[in-house]
């Protein structure tokens, strides 16, 4: 099994205000003491909560429901029930949670930054708030309101420097292993990586940067096919997307093309971030092969060659990831 998971969904209820209280004072010396009864304690909160050390949803992968306290009742001496305790859900920035209809409730940017996704129930008002000319002892309290219930779906996007864009079997995991400690499932078929794979590419002088090796488009994953919107939203968070055309492609500036309507297609702001254009498997090549491969680019998308089982073009690749980054 996979140690990412990008997509969990759980039941979620908090907690149920608790009660007013209806006391009376009742002391020795004062007969006629009137309305003594606190208000009942606020329900707890589910709270979604950025965590910096999450890089997965992995944690909440067997976690069915979460149910927050109870408020306390109130007491007397107009005392106020404790509120009930809140349920923090940690998840990794960039997550996003949605009700049951699809509708976003949040979306967490930053460590520690929280959201309350359901609120718990209203406390109810002790008999003191309904001491009235007419009705000094009031011997009813509101009970407490219940907290909120439902499903709610996260789905987490990856934050990366670079995104590797590219059909299936274009070499994306084998450059993440060779320029990573990265271990991704590597096999010549389509649709090795079902999920993303992050690496951390050492660059010079002790510098890095993070690779996302996501999973790859087919033509028509805009509109659903294949992995469809599980690949796309992934993409929306990379700083840069690397392009990945493989060597033997029957045509690679066309492939580029789909890649990139496909893209365009799902969200067309994609088409604003920088990007660089690679062919990979260059080993494959000789020098006129690759001049023939680059003359089918105009020239603002040169494609820089090369290969992850031999390293050929690697450095020259992450020089130009680090400057398009820094630049």
């Amino acid at each position: 099994m996979s140690n990412f998971v990008d997509y969990v969904k759980i039941h979620c209820k908090s907690g149920h205000g608790g009660a007013g209280s209806a006391h009376l004072r009742r002391e020795k010396y004062i007969p006629k003491g009137g309305p003594d009864g606190g208000d009942g304690g606020r329900g707890g909160h589910i709270i979604m909560r950025g965590n910096a050390n999450e890089w997965t949803l992995l944690p909440l992968r067997y976690t069915r429901h979460v149910k927050a306290e109870r408020g306390e009742n109130g007491g007397k001496n107009q005392l106020t029930g404790a509120y009930g305790a809140d349920i923090y859900i940690d998840v990794p920035v960039g997550t996003i949670a949605k009700n049951e209809e699809g509708e976003i409730i949040g979306e967490i940017m930053e460590d520690q930054q929280e959201i309350i996704l359901m609120h718990g129930g209203k406390g109810g008002l002790g008999n003191e708030h309904f001491k009235s000319s007419t009705n000094q002892t009031p011997r009813y309290a509101q009970p407490g309101l219940p907290g909120e219930e439902g499903y709610i779906v996260f789905e987490l996007k990856i934050l990366a420097d670079v995104g590797l864009v590219g059909f299936p079997n274009a070499g994306k995991s084998t450059l993440l292993a060779s320029v990573s400690a990265a271990k991704p499932k590597i096999a010549n078929y389509a649709f090795t990586t079902l999920t993303p794979n992050l690496g951390i590419v050492d660059y010079r002088n002790y510098k890095s940067f993070v690779m996302a090796d996501i999973p790859g488009i087919i033509e028509g994953a805009a509109e659903g096919k294949g992995l469809g919107h599980r690949f796309l939203r992934h993409i929306e968070r990379n700083s840069i997307l690397l392009f990945l055309i493989p060597s033997d492609s029957e045509d690679h500036f066309n492939e580029f093309k789909i890649l990139e309507n496909e893209l365009k297609e799902y969200n067309p702001e994609l088409l604003d971030k920088d990007f660089i254009v690679s062919v990979s498997k260059s080993d494959l090549l000789d020098d006129e092969l690759k001049r023939e491969i680059a003359a089918e680019f105009p020239e603002n998308k040169q494609p820089l060659f090369f290969s992850g089982v031999t390293g050929e073009g690697l450095m020259e690749l992450k020089d130009a990831i680090w400057k398009q980054l820094h630049g």
